[in-house]
Protein backbone atom coordinates (compact mmCIF):
# COMPACT_ATOMS: atom_id res chain seq x y z
CA UNK A 1 0.00 0.00 0.00
CA UNK A 2 1.10 3.43 -0.90
CA UNK A 3 2.60 5.49 2.25
CA UNK A 4 4.65 8.20 0.07
CA UNK A 5 3.20 11.63 0.83
CA UNK A 6 2.46 10.29 4.17
CA UNK A 7 3.97 12.88 7.10
CA UNK A 8 5.87 11.14 9.84
CA UNK A 9 6.90 13.60 12.67
CA UNK A 10 10.00 12.15 14.86
CA UNK A 11 11.26 12.94 18.34
CA UNK A 12 14.61 12.38 18.92
CA UNK A 13 16.08 12.32 22.99
CA UNK A 14 18.79 12.37 24.34
CA UNK A 15 20.47 9.03 23.80
CA UNK A 16 23.59 8.06 22.62
CA UNK A 17 21.49 6.14 20.10
CA UNK A 18 20.34 9.37 18.58
CA UNK A 19 22.35 8.94 15.88
CA UNK A 20 20.91 5.76 14.63
CA UNK A 21 17.95 7.88 13.64
CA UNK A 22 19.58 9.35 10.88
CA UNK A 23 19.48 5.98 9.67
CA UNK A 24 15.74 6.21 9.97
CA UNK A 25 15.25 9.55 8.76
CA UNK A 26 16.99 8.02 5.28
CA UNK A 27 14.96 5.19 4.66
CA UNK A 28 11.51 6.97 4.99
CA UNK A 29 13.03 9.98 2.92
CA UNK A 30 13.42 7.29 0.42
CA UNK A 31 10.13 6.28 0.33
CA UNK A 32 8.83 9.81 -0.40
CA UNK A 33 7.45 9.66 2.76
CA UNK A 34 7.44 13.55 4.68
CA UNK A 35 9.69 13.23 7.80
CA UNK A 36 9.44 16.28 10.54
CA UNK A 37 12.50 15.96 13.17
CA UNK A 38 11.43 17.63 16.39
CA UNK A 39 15.01 17.44 18.83
CA UNK A 40 15.11 17.61 22.71
CA UNK A 41 17.72 19.99 24.14
CA UNK A 42 19.86 16.81 24.93
CA UNK A 43 19.71 15.61 21.60
CA UNK A 44 21.59 17.95 20.17
CA UNK A 45 24.41 17.25 22.50
CA UNK A 46 24.48 13.61 20.57
CA UNK A 47 23.75 14.93 16.93
CA UNK A 48 23.55 17.92 15.46
CA UNK A 49 20.36 19.53 14.21
CA UNK A 50 21.93 20.23 10.60
CA UNK A 51 21.97 16.45 9.86
CA UNK A 52 18.41 16.02 10.41
CA UNK A 53 18.23 18.79 8.38
CA UNK A 54 19.91 17.92 5.49
CA UNK A 55 18.27 14.18 5.75
CA UNK A 56 14.87 15.24 5.96
CA UNK A 57 14.79 18.20 3.87
CA UNK A 58 13.09 20.25 6.66
CA UNK A 59 13.97 22.57 9.17
CA UNK A 60 14.23 20.65 12.80
CA UNK A 61 12.59 21.97 15.75
CA UNK A 62 14.63 22.18 19.37
CA UNK A 63 13.05 25.30 20.87
CA UNK A 64 9.68 25.52 22.04
CA UNK A 65 9.89 29.14 21.79
CA UNK A 66 11.84 30.33 18.84
CA UNK A 67 10.83 33.10 16.37
CA UNK A 68 12.84 32.62 13.27
CA UNK A 69 10.19 31.19 11.38
CA UNK A 70 6.61 31.69 9.40
CA UNK A 71 4.24 32.28 12.56
CA UNK A 72 2.27 29.21 13.92
CA UNK A 73 1.39 27.28 16.74
CA UNK A 74 4.14 24.91 16.14
CA UNK A 75 3.66 21.95 18.17
CA UNK A 76 0.13 22.09 17.10
CA UNK A 77 1.00 22.60 13.85
CA UNK A 78 3.29 19.60 13.58
CA UNK A 79 0.82 17.61 15.70
CA UNK A 80 -1.72 17.79 13.71
CA UNK A 81 0.72 17.15 10.68
CA UNK A 82 1.56 14.06 11.62
CA UNK A 83 -0.11 10.90 10.05
CA UNK A 84 2.33 8.40 12.70
CA UNK A 85 4.67 10.25 15.48
CA UNK A 86 7.42 8.15 15.92
CA UNK A 87 10.29 8.45 18.97
CA UNK A 88 13.53 7.32 18.60
CA UNK A 89 15.39 6.72 20.71
CA UNK A 90 13.01 7.43 23.81
CA UNK A 91 14.83 7.82 26.67
CA UNK A 92 13.54 7.02 30.33
CA UNK A 93 12.50 10.39 31.13
CA UNK A 94 10.49 11.35 28.09
CA UNK A 95 8.64 8.00 29.32
CA UNK A 96 8.11 9.46 32.44
CA UNK A 97 6.89 13.01 30.92
CA UNK A 98 4.84 11.08 28.00
CA UNK A 99 3.07 8.57 30.80
CA UNK A 100 2.13 11.63 33.14
CA UNK A 101 0.78 14.23 30.55
CA UNK A 102 3.79 16.42 31.43
CA UNK A 103 4.53 18.99 28.35
CA UNK A 104 7.32 21.15 29.54
CA UNK A 105 9.31 21.14 26.24
CA UNK A 106 8.60 20.87 21.95
CA UNK A 107 8.47 17.58 22.19
CA UNK A 108 6.50 16.25 25.27
CA UNK A 109 3.99 19.49 24.40
CA UNK A 110 3.76 17.90 20.80
CA UNK A 111 3.27 14.08 21.75
CA UNK A 112 0.37 15.49 23.92
CA UNK A 113 -1.16 17.28 21.57
CA UNK A 114 -1.16 14.70 18.59
CA UNK A 115 -4.06 12.26 18.34
CA UNK A 116 -1.81 9.87 15.62
CA UNK A 117 -0.46 6.64 16.24
CA UNK A 118 2.46 6.81 18.64
CA UNK A 119 5.45 4.48 18.30
CA UNK A 120 8.03 4.40 20.93
CA UNK A 121 11.18 3.06 20.35
CA UNK A 122 12.96 2.76 23.94
CA UNK A 123 16.57 3.13 24.72
CA UNK A 124 18.40 2.89 27.79
CA UNK A 125 20.80 1.64 30.54
CA UNK A 126 19.54 -2.26 31.32
CA UNK A 127 18.61 -0.95 34.85
CA UNK A 128 16.54 1.95 33.82
CA UNK A 129 14.57 0.24 31.56
CA UNK A 130 13.72 -2.69 33.63
CA UNK A 131 13.30 -0.16 37.16
CA UNK A 132 9.69 -0.59 38.13
CA UNK A 133 8.47 2.75 37.02
CA UNK A 134 9.94 2.63 33.48
CA UNK A 135 8.32 -0.27 33.34
CA UNK A 136 4.82 0.93 34.98
CA UNK A 137 5.21 4.22 32.49
CA UNK A 138 5.40 1.97 29.04
CA UNK A 139 2.64 -0.51 30.17
CA UNK A 140 0.48 3.10 30.78
CA UNK A 141 1.05 4.42 27.44
CA UNK A 142 0.57 1.16 25.66
CA UNK A 143 -2.42 0.94 27.19
CA UNK A 144 -3.64 4.52 25.55
CA UNK A 145 -2.44 2.70 22.64
CA UNK A 146 1.32 3.38 22.03
CA UNK A 147 2.84 0.90 19.90
CA UNK A 148 6.43 0.15 21.47
CA UNK A 149 9.38 -1.16 19.51
CA UNK A 150 11.01 -3.42 22.31
CA UNK A 151 14.74 -2.62 22.80
CA UNK A 152 17.59 -5.59 22.52
CA UNK A 153 19.93 -6.97 24.80
CA UNK A 154 23.94 -7.11 23.91
CA UNK A 155 26.83 -4.51 24.97
CA UNK A 156 25.78 -1.07 25.81
CA UNK A 157 27.56 2.29 25.53
CA UNK A 158 27.94 2.36 29.43
CA UNK A 159 29.39 -0.65 29.36
CA UNK A 160 26.52 -3.22 31.26
CA UNK A 161 25.26 -5.74 28.74
CA UNK A 162 21.47 -6.32 28.91
CA UNK A 163 18.55 -5.32 27.94
CA UNK A 164 18.47 -1.58 26.62
CA UNK A 165 19.88 -1.57 23.67
CA UNK A 166 17.92 0.23 20.27
CA UNK A 167 16.02 -2.40 18.23
CA UNK A 168 17.70 -2.61 15.30
CA UNK A 169 16.68 0.58 12.42
CA UNK A 170 15.40 -2.02 9.77
CA UNK A 171 12.46 -3.06 12.56
CA UNK A 172 12.16 0.33 14.00
CA UNK A 173 10.75 1.27 10.33
CA UNK A 174 9.00 -1.89 9.78
CA UNK A 175 6.86 -0.41 12.91
CA UNK A 176 6.64 3.01 11.34
CA UNK A 177 5.54 1.61 7.97
CA UNK A 178 3.15 -0.46 9.78
CA UNK A 179 1.52 2.61 11.54
CA UNK A 180 1.82 4.32 8.43
CA UNK A 181 -0.51 1.58 6.73
CA UNK A 182 -4.70 0.87 6.20
CA UNK A 183 -5.62 -2.23 7.65
CA UNK A 184 -7.75 -3.78 4.43
CA UNK A 185 -6.54 -7.19 5.53
CA UNK A 186 -7.37 -6.86 9.44
CA UNK A 187 -9.28 -9.97 10.40
CA UNK A 188 -8.00 -12.10 7.22
CA UNK A 189 -5.45 -14.76 7.22
CA UNK A 190 -3.17 -14.83 4.62
CA UNK A 191 -0.62 -17.98 3.89
CA UNK A 192 1.91 -17.32 1.86
CA UNK A 193 5.27 -20.11 0.61
CA UNK A 194 8.08 -18.79 -0.08
CA UNK A 195 11.68 -20.12 -1.61
CA UNK A 196 13.03 -23.26 -2.42
CA UNK A 197 12.44 -26.29 -1.36
CA UNK A 198 15.16 -29.18 -1.32
CA UNK A 199 15.06 -32.91 -2.28
CA UNK A 200 17.31 -35.01 -0.24
CA UNK A 201 19.78 -37.55 -2.71
CA UNK A 202 21.55 -38.39 0.67
CA UNK A 203 23.25 -36.85 3.48
CA UNK A 204 24.70 -34.24 1.55
CA UNK A 205 23.43 -33.77 -1.75
CA UNK A 206 20.01 -32.19 -2.89
CA UNK A 207 17.93 -31.04 -5.80
CA UNK A 208 16.93 -27.66 -5.45
CA UNK A 209 16.83 -24.15 -7.36
CA UNK A 210 17.56 -21.12 -7.23
CA UNK A 211 14.76 -19.28 -5.36
CA UNK A 212 16.21 -17.00 -2.52
CA UNK A 213 12.14 -16.48 -1.15
CA UNK A 214 12.49 -12.19 -1.46
CA UNK A 215 9.47 -12.40 -3.46
CA UNK A 216 6.86 -14.64 -1.07
CA UNK A 217 8.92 -12.61 1.89
CA UNK A 218 7.68 -9.47 0.29
CA UNK A 219 4.39 -10.69 -0.19
CA UNK A 220 3.84 -11.36 3.71
CA UNK A 221 5.78 -8.22 4.79
CA UNK A 222 3.13 -6.59 3.35
CA UNK A 223 0.18 -8.50 5.13
CA UNK A 224 1.01 -8.08 8.17
CA UNK A 225 1.65 -4.22 7.64
CA UNK A 226 -2.06 -4.20 6.46
CA UNK A 227 -3.25 -6.20 9.39
CA UNK A 228 -3.45 -9.80 8.06
CA UNK A 229 -2.92 -12.99 9.87
CA UNK A 230 0.10 -14.13 7.93
CA UNK A 231 0.98 -18.06 7.70
CA UNK A 232 4.56 -17.81 6.20
CA UNK A 233 4.98 -21.64 4.64
CA UNK A 234 9.23 -20.81 4.03
CA UNK A 235 11.36 -23.62 2.40
CA UNK A 236 15.38 -22.98 3.16
CA UNK A 237 16.33 -19.54 2.63
CA UNK A 238 18.84 -17.01 4.09
CA UNK A 239 16.23 -13.87 4.76
CA UNK A 240 15.08 -12.93 8.23
CA UNK A 241 11.08 -13.47 8.78
CA UNK A 242 8.80 -10.17 9.07
CA UNK A 243 8.34 -9.27 12.25
CA UNK A 244 4.35 -10.96 12.89
CA UNK A 245 4.61 -13.52 10.85
CA UNK A 246 3.63 -17.13 11.87
CA UNK A 247 7.01 -18.66 10.25
CA UNK A 248 6.24 -22.16 9.44
CA UNK A 249 9.75 -23.57 7.94
CA UNK A 250 9.88 -26.87 5.75
CA UNK A 251 12.35 -28.41 3.78
CA UNK A 252 10.91 -30.68 1.22
CA UNK A 253 8.09 -30.10 -1.44
CA UNK A 254 6.32 -32.94 0.62
CA UNK A 255 6.65 -30.84 4.14
CA UNK A 256 5.35 -27.94 2.21
CA UNK A 257 2.55 -29.77 0.82
CA UNK A 258 1.17 -31.05 4.59
CA UNK A 259 1.69 -27.54 6.18
CA UNK A 260 -0.27 -25.75 3.09
CA UNK A 261 -2.89 -28.80 3.32
CA UNK A 262 -2.95 -27.84 7.74
CA UNK A 263 -3.29 -24.20 6.97
CA UNK A 264 -5.38 -23.82 4.22
CA UNK A 265 -8.97 -24.21 6.50
CA UNK A 266 -8.69 -21.50 8.31
CA UNK A 267 -7.11 -19.10 5.19
CA UNK A 268 -8.88 -16.44 3.28
CA UNK A 269 -6.14 -16.13 0.71
CA UNK A 270 -3.91 -18.37 -0.02
CA UNK A 271 -0.70 -17.07 -1.91
CA UNK A 272 1.63 -20.19 -3.52
CA UNK A 273 4.57 -18.17 -4.30
CA UNK A 274 7.24 -20.92 -3.22
CA UNK A 275 9.48 -22.53 -6.10
CA UNK A 276 8.59 -25.95 -5.73
CA UNK A 277 10.63 -28.87 -7.21
CA UNK A 278 8.42 -30.63 -9.31
CA UNK A 279 10.40 -33.71 -8.74
CA UNK A 280 12.12 -35.76 -5.99
CA UNK A 281 14.90 -38.84 -6.08
CA UNK A 282 12.78 -41.61 -5.96
CA UNK A 283 15.19 -43.42 -3.10
CA UNK A 284 17.00 -42.21 -0.39
CA UNK A 285 20.88 -42.71 0.55
CA UNK A 286 21.04 -43.13 3.96
CA UNK A 287 25.24 -42.59 3.44
CA UNK A 288 27.05 -40.80 1.33
CA UNK A 289 26.83 -41.77 -2.72
CA UNK A 290 30.47 -42.45 -3.08
CA UNK A 291 32.20 -41.05 -6.70
CA UNK A 292 32.83 -44.06 -9.01
CA UNK A 293 34.63 -44.32 -12.45
CA UNK A 294 31.50 -44.64 -14.68
CA UNK A 295 28.70 -42.17 -15.17
CA UNK A 296 25.61 -41.94 -12.68
CA UNK A 297 22.20 -41.46 -12.92
CA UNK A 298 19.47 -40.57 -10.63
CA UNK A 299 15.76 -41.76 -10.94
CA UNK A 300 12.92 -39.35 -9.93
CA UNK A 301 9.46 -39.14 -9.22
CA UNK A 302 6.82 -36.73 -9.16
CA UNK A 303 6.04 -34.39 -6.80
CA UNK A 304 2.96 -33.58 -5.18
CA UNK A 305 1.17 -30.68 -6.99
CA UNK A 306 0.26 -28.57 -4.12
CA UNK A 307 -1.68 -25.49 -5.86
CA UNK A 308 -3.66 -27.97 -8.37
CA UNK A 309 -4.19 -30.07 -4.93
CA UNK A 310 -5.70 -26.72 -2.95
CA UNK A 311 -7.54 -25.82 -6.11
CA UNK A 312 -9.93 -28.61 -5.61
CA UNK A 313 -9.89 -28.20 -2.12
CA UNK A 314 -10.70 -24.98 -1.61
CA UNK A 315 -13.72 -23.21 -0.82
CA UNK A 316 -15.43 -20.99 -2.86
CA UNK A 317 -14.92 -18.14 -0.43
CA UNK A 318 -11.17 -18.58 -0.47
CA UNK A 319 -8.89 -16.78 -3.11
CA UNK A 320 -5.70 -18.67 -4.24
CA UNK A 321 -3.06 -17.35 -6.27
CA UNK A 322 -0.39 -19.17 -7.86
CA UNK A 323 2.91 -18.23 -9.50
CA UNK A 324 4.16 -18.96 -13.13
CA UNK A 325 7.60 -18.73 -13.98
CA UNK A 326 8.45 -19.65 -17.59
CA UNK A 327 11.12 -18.55 -20.59
CA UNK A 328 9.06 -18.76 -23.20
CA UNK A 329 5.34 -18.70 -24.12
CA UNK A 330 4.72 -16.76 -20.73
CA UNK A 331 1.05 -15.82 -21.26
CA UNK A 332 -0.10 -18.96 -23.12
CA UNK A 333 1.54 -21.48 -19.98
CA UNK A 334 0.33 -19.48 -17.47
CA UNK A 335 -3.12 -19.06 -18.63
CA UNK A 336 -3.39 -23.29 -18.69
CA UNK A 337 -1.84 -23.21 -15.12
CA UNK A 338 -4.48 -20.78 -13.51
CA UNK A 339 -7.31 -23.19 -15.48
CA UNK A 340 -5.49 -26.02 -14.90
CA UNK A 341 -5.17 -26.07 -10.90
CA UNK A 342 -8.37 -23.45 -10.25
CA UNK A 343 -6.72 -20.42 -9.34
CA UNK A 344 -8.39 -17.05 -9.06
CA UNK A 345 -4.88 -15.51 -10.22
CA UNK A 346 -1.75 -16.48 -11.40
CA UNK A 347 1.30 -13.90 -11.28
CA UNK A 348 3.24 -14.68 -14.39
CA UNK A 349 6.88 -13.71 -15.29
CA UNK A 350 9.71 -14.59 -17.72
CA UNK A 351 12.93 -15.62 -16.12
CA UNK A 352 14.89 -14.21 -19.62
CA UNK A 353 13.36 -10.58 -18.82
CA UNK A 354 15.79 -8.15 -17.18
CA UNK A 355 14.99 -7.74 -14.11
CA UNK A 356 12.59 -10.24 -12.97
CA UNK A 357 13.56 -13.94 -11.89
CA UNK A 358 15.65 -15.03 -8.91
CA UNK A 359 17.57 -13.46 -6.66
CA UNK A 360 17.50 -9.44 -7.60
CA UNK A 361 14.93 -7.11 -5.75
CA UNK A 362 12.71 -6.01 -8.76
CA UNK A 363 10.27 -8.05 -10.41
CA UNK A 364 8.49 -7.53 -13.99
CA UNK A 365 5.25 -9.53 -13.48
CA UNK A 366 1.76 -10.04 -15.22
CA UNK A 367 -1.25 -10.79 -13.63
CA UNK A 368 -3.89 -13.08 -15.31
CA UNK A 369 -6.93 -13.72 -13.90
CA UNK A 370 -9.52 -16.04 -14.13
CA UNK A 371 -12.43 -14.15 -15.99
CA UNK A 372 -9.72 -13.77 -18.57
CA UNK A 373 -8.02 -10.19 -17.60
CA UNK A 374 -4.53 -9.71 -18.54
CA UNK A 375 -2.92 -6.96 -16.41
CA UNK A 376 1.25 -6.67 -16.87
CA UNK A 377 2.98 -4.23 -14.21
CA UNK A 378 6.15 -2.81 -15.41
CA UNK A 379 9.60 -3.04 -13.65
CA UNK A 380 9.46 -2.50 -10.01
CA UNK A 381 10.47 -3.12 -6.30
CA UNK A 382 9.15 -6.58 -5.05
CA UNK A 383 8.00 -4.64 -2.28
CA UNK A 384 5.76 -2.66 -4.16
CA UNK A 385 4.70 -5.78 -6.68
CA UNK A 386 3.23 -7.45 -3.52
CA UNK A 387 1.26 -4.45 -2.30
CA UNK A 388 -0.24 -4.66 -5.68
CA UNK A 389 -1.18 -7.63 -5.83
CA UNK A 390 -2.65 -7.82 -2.28
CA UNK A 391 -4.78 -4.83 -3.28
CA UNK A 392 -6.20 -7.26 -6.33
CA UNK A 393 -5.94 -10.22 -3.88
CA UNK A 394 -8.11 -8.04 -0.96
CA UNK A 395 -10.54 -6.83 -3.64
CA UNK A 396 -11.21 -10.34 -5.04
CA UNK A 397 -11.73 -11.36 -1.30
CA UNK A 398 -14.41 -8.95 -0.82
CA UNK A 399 -16.01 -9.49 -3.54
CA UNK A 400 -16.02 -13.49 -3.08
CA UNK A 401 -17.38 -12.44 0.95
CA UNK A 402 -20.55 -10.66 -0.11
Amino acid sequence: MDVSGKTVVLGVTGGIAAYKACDLVSRLRKKNIEVRVIMTEHACEFVQPLTFEVLSNARVVTDQFNRDFPWEVEHIALAKAADVFAVVPATANFLAKAANGIADDMLSTTVLATRAPLVIAPAMNTAMYEHPATQQNIETLRARGAQFVEPASGHLACGDSGKGKLADVEVIEEAVLSALTVKDLAGKTVTVTAGPTREALDPVRFLSNHSTGKMGYAIARCAVRRGARVNLISGPVSLTPPQGVNLIPVTSACEMREAVLEALPQSDIVVKAAAVGDYRPAEYADNKIKKKNDDMSVSLVRNPDILAEIGTLRRDDQVICGFSMETRDLLENSAKKLNAKNCDVIVANNLKTKGAGFAGDTNVVTLLYRDGRVEPLELMNKGDVADILLDRLAALSAKQNV
